[in-house]
């Protein structure tokens, strides 16, 4: 082959080689061979609150977690002092708060609207098996809970725990029938419930947990509550707690005790 032949052979190669079309960057999303996934819709399940799920025709009762309560007698003794979640947000605190309510004989409410179904996973989870050995009653909004709370017979008052509480938690002289009022993770208290807790005839006043604000906004709800009740049961001789063997009712679940979440 002669040198003019090669030439011509070399750059017919070498334009074959490196100036042929490629692939262009630019095709239209259309042509992709998955179709992207919707952004996480407002208005899934689970983040409904329990408005939503009561005007679907599902029941409280049915809702909650299997054999809540069936483990105890609501006697006397659970009434020594209450804790009331007003709107929760957070399944997994109020898991947390259900299974200290039980380790301490105390009931919990609900005060809707929830930030989640009362049957979430998550809500479960947090609770352990523990759920037969804590009463919880629901109310879907601060009104119904009033209307709960003037039935109730004996002495009570309303405690509000909030940042701008008047009292420290470990100074406030706590009774029996107090109930022990923790808000929104996101927004605290309502001022309608902070009224009433301010207020005669029912209302014991606003208390706080002294913490360092300078660069943490709020302790955890679960936290709080866990300070609050077992300084108030302290004070009380942990009376809740002397409960006779003969009023828990026996059941064949067993109890777990490795704490998944340590």
């Amino acid at each position: 082959m002669d040198i003019t032949a090669l030439k011509s052979f070399n750059f017919v190669a070498a334009t074959s080689l490196h100036f042929r079309p490629k692939f262009s960057l630019f095709r239209p999303f259309t042509s992709l061979p998955f179709k992207p996934k919707p952004f996480l819709s407002l208005s899934s399940p689970r983040l409904c609150s329990f408005n939503t799920a009561a005007s679907s025709g599902i029941s409280k009762e049915g809702t909650l977690p299997p054999g809540v309560g069936e483990g105890v007698n609501e006697s006397s003794s659970s009434r020594v002092l209450q804790v009331v979640l007003v709107s929760p947000q957070i399944p997994g605190n109020t898991g947390c708060i259900a299974r200290t309510c039980a380790a301490s004989a105390v009931g919990l409410h609900l005060v809707g609207p929830l930030g989640f179904k009362v049957d979430d996973t998550k809500l479960k989870r947090a609770g352990l098996d523990y759920w037969p050995y804590v009463v919880v009653k629901i109310h879907d909004c601060w009104a119904d809970f009033q209307d709960y709370f003037r039935q109730q017979e004996g002495e009570k008052r309303l405690l509000a725990f909030t940042k701008r509480g008047t009292k420290i938690h470990s100074d406030f002289p706590y009774r029996k029938g107090d109930y022990l009022l923790f808000g929104s993770e996101t927004s605290g208290l309502p001022p309608e419930a902070l009224l009433d807790c301010k207020t005669e005839p029912f209302g014991g006043g606003t208390i706080r947990i002294p913490m360092v604000e300078t660069y943490v906004r709020c302790l955890n709800q679960s936290v709080s509550v866990g300070i609050a009740l077992y300084e108030a049961s302290r004070q009380l001789n942990y009376h809740q707690l002397q409960i006779p063997s003969e009023s828990c009712i026996d059941t064949d679940e067993s109890i777990i005790t490795e704490d998944i979440f340590a």
